[in-house]
């Protein structure tokens, strides 16, 4: 990436930074690709020791919801020169564990957005919820509140594992918060993971038949992966299961799934017709995002530069500095060299891949140069082209790691 403004002591100057975005370049974008907007609400009641995320146990004194709400809408109301006039096709409330807040807080915050963004009719507006803070009617406050998805993550419907895993709910809170997110929202999203500590083909099995009788529109499932910097990197847990046992139970997964009418359209996303994540896929296709909140990402397209940027992340410190105006710590350019690679980074997760098309628009750069990358992993039998549609085969699928790395 090319630097334009780094982290400093007092953070990014927003003046000017429009017109430095907007001056003659080399890349040249037809277009804007859709914008999405994202919102990170870092707390949780306390940190899973496999968590890599920007999560922070809530402290004694409880949240500060209300400055850190006024902190959102200022780092909000900076960033509007960067997408002035731009449409807002959805809102993806994560964390952390967002559900923490009150329904009031996130009320405030989405008349807040309403306000500063011109929000589409009908825009998707998922927040995430873990059933360790679930209370009756809770979610139903959510729904009220303007929250339209709900995505909660359950992890696993065995105590013995969620133990393992450091929740904080059980196997009964799992089932009644999805039961309650079935009344109240007609879209909603489960997450699971398998590969767990100790756990059996059968156990993994039971967990999935678990969540399909409780009817999710669409389901996430994760391998368990040990993350960097994470309590499980520094002490990993006993009895991890072999990559064989894990491939093992993917496909099984996958079956069980396509029984249940649930299509695999992503790496890890399972959805029923209608059902799928309009956030997320946005990311795939390479859209735009801006990112608010403690250590949130943003990528936005401009005629002639890709921009990434990044808030500061402890969230006391971000606090302080959106309310000063200066929520944005790094902000850089990414490079014309690694263009083709963050795109295919994130495009090729997609099942049915993408439009040769789609590549120009979004990066601004000629499909001659990732031709001979696409040739060489057509010759491997990792993709297959029919006309300008390029989609991983099953092969690339199994292998998606090895696929994205030969566009580095």
């Amino acid at each position: 990436m090319i630097p334009i403004q780094t982290e400093s002591a007092n953070g990014v100057d927003m003046d000017g930074l429009v017109q430095r975005y907007l001056r003659p370049g080399t890349l040249q974008l037809a277009g804007q690709p859709p914008l999405t907007l994202y919102i990170h609400l870092p707390w949780c009641l306390r940190k899973c020791p496999y968590c890599d995320f920007n999560s922070h146990a809530q402290g004694e004194g409880g949240l500060p919801e209300a400055r850190y709400l006024d902190a959102l809408r200022a780092d909000l109301e900076a960033a509007l020169p960067l997408v002035w006039g731009r449409a807002v096709h959805s809102v993806f409330i994560g964390g952390g564990t967002p559900s923490l807040f009150s329904p009031e807080g996130i009320a405030r915050l989405l008349t807040d957005v309403r306000a500063l963004l011109p929000l589409l009719a009908g825009a998707e507006i998922t927040l995430e919820a873990n059933p360790g803070t679930f209370e009756r009617e809770r979610f139903k406050a959510f729904r009220g509140a303007g929250v339209t998805r709900l995505s909660i993550g359950v992890q696993s419907f065995d105590d013995t594992k969620l133990a393992a895993l450091g929740r904080v709910h059980d196997r009964a809170q799992a089932i009644a918060a999805a039961e309650e997110a079935a009344q109240a929202f007609d879209t909603f999203n489960l997450d699971l993971m398998y590969a767990l500590p100790g756990q059996s083909l059968a156990e993994c099995e039971q967990d999935l038949r678990t969540a399909l009788a409780l009817s999710p529109p669409h389901l996430s499932l994760y391998h368990l992966t040990i993350e960097p910097n994470t309590v499980f990197a520094s002490r990993p847990p006993a009895g991890l299961p072999v990559d064989d046992d894990a491939y093992t139970m993917l496909d099984r997964l996958i079956e069980l799934t396509g029984h249940s009418g649930m299509q695999r359209y992503e790496i890890s996303a399972y959805a029923k017709s209608g059902h799928r994540c309009v956030h997320n896929l946005n990311y795939w296709q390479f859209g735009d995002y801006l990112g608010i909140g403690a250590g949130a990402h943003s990528k936005l397209s401009f005629p002639h530069r890709v921009v990434r940027q990044v808030r500061w992340r402890e969230p006391g410190i971000y606090m302080d500095k959106a309310l000063a105006g200066r929520a944005v710590s790094n902000d850089e350019e990414v490079a014309r060299k690694s263009l083709p690679f963050e795109f295919m980074l994130n495009t090729l997760r997609l099942r049915e891949g993408f439009d040769l098309g789609l590549f120009t628009e979004r990066t601004g750069l000629p499909v001659s140069s990732v031709a001979a990358k696409l040739e060489a992993a057509e010759a491997r039998g990792l993709l297959q082209r029919q006309a300008q549609q390029i989609t991983p085969t099953e092969r690339g699928f199994d292998f998606l790691n090895d696929l994205q790395e030969m566009f580095l």
